[in-house]
């Protein structure tokens, strides 16, 4: 009964919303327009461009068998460390390379192909909803704070805090019966043998089970992908509406009031409480006007690195409706977001004293010749140009952070062993 009224009471909220934005939209009918012309250039300029291959492309290595292939051989690596399938490498390197939400659409097709348990599903959204580098060294650290170095700031933090994320989310739904039950029925029927023997023969078996000739897999690939792509275009635009109208009719200044008086607790600036709430609802807003607003640095920088984590709720809309097919959860999707963003934050602080971001003319000299040309080339939409001029210029983040994680993977992989043995002694003894 409680239940029941709940979801009265939801519905009654949510209708009540509807009628006062549909009220909002024909008081400022220029407003609403303008954003959502606004939100339509990003789109046709960014999203679509960006994202749309990326779609196709992950279609395509599904329906031929690929990424179960590659699964197999990474299953060593992924399950010690997070506990998903190997599959879940190509989410995360997807979500790397495309940004969000591309981590939910791979992980959606694996709970419907079976290749995940819904547990695992949502241990694989914690931690590969990342941004792309793209974004944080061209459009932020670029664009908005016009200093390359900081782009190494922002990526660190970002994939450091998601890299602990997910090894914190290893445990999430550990005892839970469905998913034990799962795994047991997968376990039995894994092949056994060499490993790239298994590789291989999963990889015939998975487009055995697809069936779908080429050309009608890559029709299918190019007509889902436009579907979900225009599903994200929708979102952004929207939310820019939703941000514009609530701006000017002044109810973010009324929605900000106790977050200024937190602000003001902690000697935060209280111009960073409007975009706060921006970042809240949408990341790209939020980080701009973030960038704009006269408050120490390391303030804005902590702010931004919290938003690009936490994604905003445009994105997490967008989730919310790729998972509609699926029984993955929003719940601890979202308390991932609260983590990844307090611990970006954080390590963005101790990032930031420790130099990276800093020493701009020391370290990070280099990247003053090579990346003030991404500015212009992401206002001219010129995509493909500015992603391989940032990837050819940013080896040494990369291996820095490949050297990181490998690192703390042997770490972890080390003390299993070591708790397994200890073990097996105290067994024994």
């Amino acid at each position: 009964m409680r239940k029941e009224r709940r979801g009265h009471q939801s519905t009654v909220l949510l209708a009540a919303m509807a009628v006062v934005f549909t009220l909002a939209l024909v008081i400022y009918p220029k407003v609403g327009y303008e954003a959502g012309m606004q939100g339509l250039r990003v789109c046709w300029e960014i999203i679509i461009p960006s994202l749309l291959p990326f779609f196709i492309v992950s279609e395509l290595l599904l329906g031929l068998g690929v990424v179960r292939g590659f699964g197999v051989l990474l299953e060593p690596l992924m399950q010690p460390l997070f506990s998903v399938p190997g599959v879940g490498a190509f989410a995360l390197s997807m979500g790397l390379a495309a940004g969000y939400p591309m981590d939910a659409v791979i992980t959606a097709r694996f709970r419907q192909t079976k290749q995940c348990t819904r547990i695992e599903g949502e241990r694989l959204l914690a931690f590969t909803n990342t941004a792309d580098p793209l974004f944080m060294f061209g459009a932020v650290a670029v664009g908005m704070f016009k200093s390359p170095a900081l782009g190494a700031l922002f990526a660190l933090a970002h994939y450091i805090s998601s890299f602990l994320v997910g090894v914190a989310f290893k445990f999430w739904g550990r005892r839970d019966p469905d998913h034990l039950k799962e795994v047991k029925e997968r376990e039995e029927v894994r092949p056994k043998g060499n490993l790239f023997a298994r590789a291989y023969r999963e990889m015939l078996t998975a487009r055995e089970e697809d069936g779908r000739p080429f050309g009608k897999l890559l029709g299918n690939a190019v007509s889902e992908s436009v579907q979900t792509i225009l599903m994200i275009s929708g979102f952004i635009v929207f939310f820019a509406v939703v941000i514009e109208i609530l701006e000017v009719s002044g109810i973010m200044g009324v929605l900000g009031w106790p977050l200024m008086e937190v602000y003001r607790l902690f000697g935060i600036h209280a111009g960073l409480v409007q975009p706060t709430l921006a970042g809240v609802l949408e990341l790209d807003i939020g980080s701009a006007q973030t960038a704009a607003v006269p408050a120490p640095l390391i303030q804005k920088l902590a702010l931004v690195s919290g938003i690009i984590a936490w994604s905003g709720l445009s994105v997490h809309a967008q989730v919310a409706s790729v998972l509609t097919h699926t029984d993955i959860r929003m719940r601890p999707y979202v308390l991932a977001r609260f983590l990844h963003a307090a611990l970006a934050a954080l390590l963005t602080v101790v990032l930031y004293g420790m130099g990276v971001g800093r020493t701009a003319q020391g370290v990070m000299a280099h990247w003053a010749h090579h990346l003030p040309a991404l500015a212009p080339a992401m206002e001219h939409g010129g995509f493909w140009e500015t992603f391989a001029h940032t990837m050819s210029n940013s080896l040494e983040l990369w291996l820095g952070i490949f050297a990181a994680l490998t690192a703390a993977s042997a770490a972890l992989l080390l003390l299993r062993r070591i708790r397994v043995v200890a073990f097996f002694v105290r067994s024994q003894g």
